[in-house]
């Protein structure tokens, strides 16, 4: 269970003490200074800035044609031409999404460049300065004096201690023995390190570049030499890592704090117990893994109450060996998240292992990128964890047994705690919550008595008797005050709610939704809260559900009802709105017509009715929660791409794509055009009419610009720039596509689909849970030869590549034998055409 209780003031932006957190030397239980560690930090509970959407987007949200940032112009636009008109380009500047690779003629062997090749990196090197955990907290109820905190180690990081005892004992924590919390804590970063941070960073990208020149032969006049030096220094693989995503420009990386709250029962104390809490805060979304440490050191706490005890805490969980890790792409990220194989990457985890034996040996290690065909064979010494010879330990490193998690351990007083790390994290993804519980929850009591709801043109998008899930993602991206009632409930419990809902949301792709989260708060905090604008807080005070001005959306989670307050803001007509009913006149009736229908199937517009009955039968049949998890991010992505999609029918250009019409243009004839595909130009208008109201609430929130800053930033280490390869995908599977048209899209793939990125993008788009590479290996049974040894040809080259092998195996045995029949046709062909070649030569 997880809870948290947000608490602290909004920051003052005076020069007076406000919100920012100073320690007090002076103070009761003052902090042991450890030498080692960085001055203390100014932390809040809450977000630094409370400003609306529309404020932000005002005052620093990009223009409304997003484009790749200048620094990168000459790696996003390898072959751009300046001449080009942007598809985007309502605002800003125009330039050429034209990618090099989709250049005629471009011939590439596929052999090797179906392997990576970026040199294969720990997520957390060893040597790294950061630390697992920044501190460990320590707060413990007094009869006279309330919530206080103990001690801070290994320096204090706020001098507002009262706040973070609070933070750390929420209400009734004396009537449960345990109870488990979350709370998050903003930096308060200056202008001066913010700056220093851009400009370290402007430093990678160009020492990035002046590398890749030098490969290509391009000397600069700046070139330092020393630059080589500091190659082993710079992440060559992206300038985003695994646990600090870009925040959509809302600020640093947040601070998680996991906390412990333990009542033990004593009858020589005032009121009979003693209530004591520990927390650990770290940058770590997988705050989660922490739980044995703390319940551990908890204990021993109750035991020995003194710093000694945090110290050694706080030295064992930073003594945390992550080094094994192998450090993953974004692609490589979705493939993994996507995928249940337990084996995806398992050769990077053997590559990293095997590089460090070689370095305990002493030997020579040469850092060239990793290729898995080319990789000497598995050391005897490498087992897979688990194993027999692995539990007998003859094996110092062992391969995990799942490559979604990492397996590593901590020695805690000589015990070793086994701690398993995601190894790969996607954005709004914090602590360990289930989806499927927040589902069932909410869709069992809705089954039993269906709620009907007050119309509201943004969240009951299929009317009155609209899916209370599917009014809750609503609320969640229109950005609507939503609070999660949980009394007489554990605080963990609303909080893993709470995060629960906040991923539902994001599916991984959106973001702003865990910055402005607070899994726990209380009554005392309302006038802070009521500041901050599409909050999502976790509360246990019944006096909630009786204050509607408040919030939006309540849920109630012991009886699984949702509410829609009736003091919510009720949606304005938009221009969107009114140019889309004028554009589309057949079809205007159409916008309203589902939200004030009453049957919820027959008027399906959207498609959520359905999709929520597939989510059930998902959970029904024990699929697990990885494939709900997959089956909301499709939704989400689905919901984006239908945004985009609208505001080009509806203002010409969006925002949420970037390309160019000669772009376009020129790959017309290999399959060309972008985003979201309906079988039919009807399905497209009624699928339109239904989300229009969805959208446009969506269009004026934080999740939304900073989605365009993503898109943009994406867009610049995208490969295959000048194809939607989802959209050619999309046509396959869901268009009855003539011999001609599908002949155009097959040759695309086999024409541009070949270095290891572009393999792993076109599987991204093709995962195993949307039948994987099934319509794909349909060109095998094209009517036109040429088709069929091409796409046989390009499903050779996904069965060469690291994770496209796991789907090559995934497919049919029947499409396996006409691959082998092609294969063998067309090496037959060969041989005929040379043995020819040789009977002429021969004549002559």
């Amino acid at each position: 269970m997880m809870a948290s209780a947000p608490t602290a003031l909004p920051r003052s932006t005076g020069s007076g003490s406000g919100n920012a957190f100073y320690a007090n030397p002076a103070a009761p239980g003052a902090p042991i200074p450890h030498p080692t560690h960085n001055p203390r930090a100014s932390l809040s509970s809450f977000p630094p800035s409370s400003r609306s959407a529309s404020e932000m987007s005002q005052a620093s949200r990009p223009s409304r044609s997003p484009q790749p940032p200048q620094a990168f112009a000459s790696e996003a636009d390898r072959s751009s031409n300046p001449s080009s008109k942007s598809k985007t380009a309502s605002v800003g500047t125009r330039v050429s999404s034209q990618h090099s690779s989709l250049s005629p003629g471009r011939q590439r062997p596929y052999g090797s460049s179906a392997r990576p090749s970026r040199r294969l990196r720990s997520q957390y090197p060893r040597g790294n300065s950061e630390n697992h955990v920044e501190y460990i907290l320590v707060a413990s109820f007094d009869i006279g004096r309330g919530p206080v905190m103990e001690h801070q180690y290994p320096v204090a990081i706020t001098g507002d201690e009262h706040m973070l005892a609070e933070l750390m004992l929420p209400d009734q924590t004396h009537v449960r023995n345990q109870d488990w919390t979350i709370f998050f804590l903003h930096k308060d970063t200056s202008q001066e390190e913010d700056d220093a941070e851009t400009r370290a960073k402007e430093e990678r990208r160009n020492i990035r570049q002046r590398r890749r020149d030098r490969a290509k032969g391009i000397i600069h006049e700046s070139d330092d030499e020393d630059d080589d030096a500091d190659v082993d220094d710079v992440d060559w693989d992206d300038d985003v890592s695994t646990d600090s995503e870009p925040e959509g420009g809302e600020g640093p990386p947040l601070i998680y704090v996991l906390n412990l709250v333990n009542t033990k029962q004593d009858k020589t104390v005032d009121r009979g117990a003693v209530v004591k809490a520990m927390a650990i805060c770290t940058r770590h979304p997988f705050l989660h893994i922490y739980k044995p440490l703390l319940l551990l050191a908890l204990e021993e706490y109750f035991k020995s109450p003194v710093p000694e005890t945090l110290s050694m805490l706080f030295t064992a969980v930073n003594e945390m060996d992550l080094s094994l890790m192998p450090k993953l792409n974004l692609l490589e990220r979705h493939l993994l998240q996507a995928s249940d194989n337990k084996d995806l990457f398992v050769e990077k985890f053997e590559h990293m292992i095997q590089k460090r034996i070689a370095e305990d040996r002493g030997e020579d290690v040469t850092d060239q990128p990793f290729d898995a065909s080319r990789s000497p064979p598995k050391p005897p010494g490498i087992f897979r964890s688990g194993t027999k010879a692995h539990i007998e330990g003859q094996s110092t490193y062992a391969v995990p047994r799942d490559t979604h998690e990492f397996e590593s351990r901590v020695m805690y007083k000589g015990i070793p705690i086994p701690i398993k790390v995601p190894t790969a994290i996607m954005p709004e993804t914090v602590g360990d919550f289930s989806l499927i519980k927040l589902i069932q929850n909410f869709s069992d009591s809705h089954a039993k008595t269906p709620t009907t709801f007050p119309l509201h043109a943004h969240l009951t998008t299929n009317g009155p008797n609209t899916h209370p899930i599917i009014v809750l993602a609503n609320a969640l991206l229109t950005q609507k005050r939503v609070i999660f009632l949980g009394h007489n409930m554990p605080s963990g419990d609303v909080a893993e709610a709470v995060l629960a809902a906040c991923a539902l949301a994001s599916g991984g792709v959106l973001r702003g939704f865990t910055r402005h989260a607070f899994p726990y708060t209380d009554l005392t905090k309302v006038e802070d809260l009521i500041n901050v604008p599409g909050f999502i807080a976790g509360v246990t005070n019944p006096a909630f559900e009786h204050h509607s001005e408040w919030w939006d959306l309540l849920c109630d989670l012991p009886s699984g009802k949702i509410k829609i307050s009736s003091k919510i803001e009720p949606a304005p007509v938009t221009e969107g709105l009114v140019y889309f009913q004028q554009q589309n006149p057949a079809h205007a009736g159409m916008v309203n017509s589902a939200a004030t229908s009453t049957n919820v199937t027959a008027h399906d517009l959207t498609g959520d009715a359905a999709f929520m009955a597939d989510i059930l039968r998902s959970i029904a049949s024990r699929a697990g929660e990885r494939v709900v998890r997959a089956k909301w991010r499709d939704w989400v992505v689905k919901f984006t791409r239908i945004a985009a999609a609208f505001e080009e029918s509806v203002y010409g250009a969006s925002a949420l794509y970037i390309g160019s019409d000669e772009q376009e243009t020129s790959t017309a004839g290999v399959g060309g055009g972008h985003g979201y595909v309906w079988c039919d130009e009807a399905s497209k208008a009624k699928e339109l009419a239904g989300n229009v109201t969805r959208i446009e609430g969506w269009r004026n929130t934080r999740s939304y610009y900073s989605f365009i800053q993503d898109v943009a930033q994406l867009y610049t280490v995208r490969p295959l720039k000048g194809l939607d390869l989802h959209h050619m995908h999309d046509r396959l599977r869901t268009q009855r596509l003539s011999p001609l048209q599908s002949r155009e899209v097959y040759n695309a793939f086999a024409k541009y689909v070949h270095s290891y990125d572009e393999i792993c993008l076109l599987l991204s788009v093709a995962p195993e849970s949307h039948a994987g590479l099934f319509y794909i290996a349909l060109g095998l049974f094209h009517r036109d030869r040429d088709v069929r040894v091409k796409t046989a040809d390009l499903l050779e080259r996904i069965g060469e590549h690291e994770a496209g092998q796991h789907w090559w195996k995934a497919l049919s045995r029947f499409e396996k034998l006409a691959y082998v029949r092609i294969k063998r046709e067309a090496d037959l062909d060969v041989a005929g055409s040379g043995g020819k070649g040789k009977a002429i030569a021969g004549g002559r």
